[in-house]
Parts: C-alpha cells; sequence; structure tokens
C-alpha cells in the first residue's frame, strides 16, 4: 500500500497511519489542523494523508474508543469507506457529543482509526423472489431484548 503525507501546519512532516501495538487491526491517524469542537458540534478534519489502496481493498475510517469514552467524541460517518480509487486526503468528521465541555483537536492528535480490508466484487442478479431464510423479512427489534414493540407492521425494515 502506498501513503503519501502533506507538510503539517506546523511545517513538520505527518505521520503515516500506524498500529500501536503488534496485531492491532487498527492504524491510527492523526489530525493535520486544529480545531475546537464545541458541545454537539461537528468539524471535518484533515490528516493530511492520501492513500493507494490495491484493487480488492477498502479502508474504513473509524472513532477510537478513548476518545469516545473518555470524551464523547466519534466518527460521524462510520465507518467511512476509502475505496481504492480514491487518492485525495483522508479527512474525518468528527462530532463531539458532549454536552457541556468543548474539545480540542491538536496537530498530531490521533483521531480515528484506518482498517483496511479486502473487498470482494458483486453483480447482483435481479429475481422476483428471493430464496428463504430462517429470519425471513423480519427487521428492526426482530431479535428482541428490549420488551415488546409497536403492534404494527410499519416497523419493518
Amino acid at each position: 500500500m502506498l501513503c503519501r503525507t502533506d507538510t503539517g501546519a506546523d511545517g513538520g512532516d505527518l505521520a503515516f497511519p500506524t498500529a500501536a501495538h503488534p496485531g492491532d487491526a487498527g492504524l491510527d491517524v492523526r489530525a493535520a489542523t486544529a480545531h475546537e469542537l464545541e458541545p454537539g458540534e461537528r468539524a471535518t478534519v484533515g490528516t493530511g494523508i492520501a492513500i493507494a489502496l490495491p484493487d480488492g481493498f477498502a479502508a474504513y475510517v473509524l472513532p477510537r474508543s478513548g476518545l469516545a469514552a473518555r470524551h464523547g467524541v466519534t466518527v460521524l460517518n462510520s465507518p467511512g469507506t476509502v475505496d481504492a480509487g480514491y487518492r485525495g486526503e483522508i479527512r474525518v468528521t468528527l462530532l463531539n457529543t458532549d454536552r457541556s465541555r468543548t474539545f480540542r483537536v491538536r496537530p498530531g492528535d490521533r483521531i480515528a482509526q484506518l482498517v483496511v480490508h479486502p473487498v470482494q466484487p458483486i453483480a447482483f442478479t435481479e429475481v422476483r423472489r428471493l430464496p428463504g431464510s430462517a429470519r425471513g423479512d423480519q427487521g428492526h427489534g426482530s431479535t428482541g431484548g428490549f420488551g415488546p414493540g409497536p403492534a404494527s407492521d410499519d416497523t419493518k425494515d
């Protein structure tokens, strides 16, 4: 996989996506610029990196569990998909879900993680009816766990 980095806001080189520990699936990506996220606010933060994935792979931008647990900051469009043909900067839309505290992003802060995964090409075939399955057409809430839902059929997915 190829990776290009731009120069950071402070003139320094930006870091490639890196694993914090051997065997980690998620590679940390860092902010290229500073941002302040007020409670409930979102911002798209540049990482200063672009990647070239081989055909048959995609990268997914995911939240970092520590940011979510400690600060209530998550990735709004999660997972964000980076297709193999995309060559632009990877940007991360962060959302501050904390109701009272501002969250400050500094250049170099780890703001998300990138997971690279193989993908299979898919071709759909139109049919009149799908084959049966044990689940059938039961959608949202069909596995239970939170008590009975509305009696109407309009809750099906």
